[in-house]
């Protein structure tokens, strides 16, 4: 995100930023993820207890909302399983 002379914007697409997102670490660095709460808090109601079972329910709740490359899967579900533990 960056703020020129008109407000904020994304870097990516050049649009306005999501509301409620926040920050998981993939491969080492700080990715955007939108509606993060609320995926957390979705998947907490599931109560699951399988590390697997949460990071898929994670995934799958996270592509609704945003892009997760395929090849980045595993990292991705890494990030928002460290995420979920942290909150």
């Amino acid at each position: 995100m960056s703020e020129g002379n008109e407000g904020k914007y994304c870097t990516i697409c050049g649009g306005l930023p999501p509301s409620g997102t926040k920050q998981i670490v993939v491969e080492g660095k700080p990715t955007g993820i939108d509606r993060l709460d609320e995926i957390v808090k979705a998947v907490r109601n599931l109560d699951l207890h399988d590390d697997a079972a949460i990071m898929e329910a994670l995934l799958v709740r996270t592509r609704v909302y945003n892009y997760v490359p395929t090849r980045k899967t595993a990292a991705y579900g890494q990030g928002l399983l460290e995420a979920y533990r942290e909150e």
